[in-house]
């Protein structure tokens, strides 16, 4: 049998209140992994917690903007005071503040979404790599988008954050191979979260979506959950510097039937 086994592992994971980020922590801890659930809502991290340990896993709730540099360290070093350490990093948090024409994006919109959504990565990896190395190896998964690998509507200055990200895991992957870390991207396509709610809420806009995925859905926040545990897993240990694309084929061509 491959080893999916996370049983001794902690594992922490960013904007893991609900979607996608939840989805991942809940498949974590059922593989073994003790989770560590951070977003910027103490309350609805507690929740989340608390579902995962009536379940029987364990799980642990700390709040924290990754947008914000001391946030990070505190979040990380309360980790190591709890836990001892990280062996499985899921970067999920993430921001969107502008809808529309690249061009008429803010400044200030720009700098809000790379704080979070690339710079908030970056922090966030630095802060667990000592941890993981000491540890002998880790999993570092970041959460793109297809929108860093194709330009979509309305999604300009969004797609150039996940477009970082995606350099961002290949150059890490590289250096930190030589340390045992494994450094993954998954890009997901069209998820129906809270996230995405303006686009499955409005009908002319999801009816339009759907005709470009091949499923002919919006994939549900568990679909990337079996994926993620490969990825923290003993079995992806020559797995990294990849991305997984999981958008029902919309990114080989749109619907033919």
């Amino acid at each position: 049998m491959v080893d999916f086994d996370l049983t001794g592992k902690t594992a922490l994971v960013t904007g893991a209140s609900r979607g996608i980020g939840l989805a991942i922590a809940q498949a974590l801890a059922e593989a073994g992994a003790r989770v560590v659930l951070s977003s910027r809502v103490q309350a609805d991290l507690e929740r989340a917690a608390q579902d995962i340990r009536s379940q029987g896993g364990q799980a642990l709730a700390i709040a924290a903007h990754t947008g914000e540099a001391e946030a990070v360290q505190q979040l990380v070093a309360q980790v190591l005071t709890e836990w001892g350490g990280v062996d499985i990093l899921v970067n999920n948090a993430g921001t969107n503040p502008h809808f529309g024409p690249l061009l008429t994006a803010e400044e200030s919109q720009w700098e809000k979404i790379f704080q979070v959504n690339l710079l908030g990565y970056f922090r966030t990896i630095k802060a667990c790599v000592a941890s993981m190395t000491q540890r002998g190896g880790g999993k570092i998964i970041n959460i793109a988008s297809i929108a860093g690998l194709e330009a979509q509507a309305g999604l300009g200055v969004y797609g150039v954050s996940k477009a970082g990200v995606l350099m961002l895991t290949r150059v890490l992957a590289v250096e930190l191979a030589h340390a045992n870390i494994q450094v993954n991207a998954i890009a997901p396509g069209l998820i129906k979260t809270k996230f995405s709610r303006a686009l499955w809420e409005t009908p002319e806009i999801y009816q339009a979506l759907l005709k470009r995925i091949p499923q002919g859905r919006f994939a549900g926040p568990e679909e990337l959950a079996g994926l993620a545990v490969y990825l923290a897993s003993p079995a992806s240990s020559f797995t990294t510097g990849s991305v997984f694309v999981v958008d029902g084929g919309q990114t080989a061509g749109e619907r033919l039937i």
